[in-house]
């Protein structure tokens, strides 16, 4: 049925997963997570609880941000369509509404070599979901995100901050990438191609880096088992590098979506 499924269980950790779902005609209960039916190619038509909602989709991950539909823990939902869906999730202490949305933030962060775009389709200033936290993230090629190193975890005495994450890849044209993360018992340093994904259960993560000739996508998937946010820490040893962004031109190729990439 999938493609790719990835459960709190198989990962060793609490909270976050993701699926990957070739399209057809599929149905299966959501039980203890809140998920997200992101089209990745293609359209659906989502039924939850006898709620449907259409979704027009995207043709690819290229062409920008897509609707999507929010599905609630303790759920029953049929997904049908043509293409690939993915289904970022976390363990939900809250059944809430389901919901179809339509208007996603597109951000652009950083400048020259390190400018990428971010969907912030499901970031924590969203109101609908009750753990989790998803973005998308392009990279024009010969760009590096995910940089400075950070890392959403802060030592806060007697308070439970971490993140656990998902990184699901997609390369233009066949490419590959580079993902690093480090930290206490964790040292990644992994070359990656589409269909992949990095685990970071703790830690710093970035870069991300995009080889030259190839545009990177992907898809992050955060939870945790305290409040919806980001608290976000650069790694102290290359802070300094966000305060050279003021001096530098954000890369001329974004915002990018599919008409723009081959223009």
């Amino acid at each position: 049925m999938f493609t790719l499924e990835i459960t709190p269980e198989d990962a060793g950790w609490g909270f976050c997963g993701l699926r990957i779902l070739p399209l057809g005609a599929h149905a299966f209960e959501s039980g203890e997570d809140e998920l997200i039916v992101l089209p990745l190619e293609g359209g659906a038509e989502v039924t939850v609880d006898g709620d449907t909602f259409t979704l027009a989709g995207r043709s690819g991950v290229w062409e920008g941000p897509t609707d999507f539909v929010y599905v609630p823990r303790d759920a029953h939902v049929e997904i049908s369509g043509d293409g690939r869906v993915a289904l970022p999730s976390s363990r939900a202490r809250n059944h809430l509404e389901p919901r179809r949305v339509d208007e996603v933030a597109v951000e652009i962060r950083g400048a020259g070599r390190m400018s990428r775009q971010i969907h912030n389709f499901c970031g924590p200033d969203t109101d609908f979901a009750d753990r989790l936290i998803a973005v998308e993230v392009i990279t024009p090629g010969g760009n590096w995100s995910s940089y400075p190193p950070h890392k959403h975890d802060e030592d806060i005495p007697g308070v439970e901050t971490a993140l656990e994450e998902i990184y699901y890849f997609e390369v233009a044209e066949g490419g590959f990438a580079y993902q690093r993360a480090y930290g206490p018992e964790l040292d990644i340093l992994e070359e990656v191609r589409s269909g992949d994904t990095v685990l970071l259960p703790h830690g710093y993560h970035g870069p991300s880096m995009a080889a030259p000739g190839y545009d990177l996508y992907y898809l992050n998937v955060m939870a945790g088992p305290g409040e919806r946010a980001w608290r976000f820490t650069d790694d102290p040893a290359h802070a300094w590098i966000r305060e050279t962004w003021a001096g530098q031109e954000v890369d001329p190729r974004l915002p990018m979506n599919a008409a723009r990439r081959h223009a």
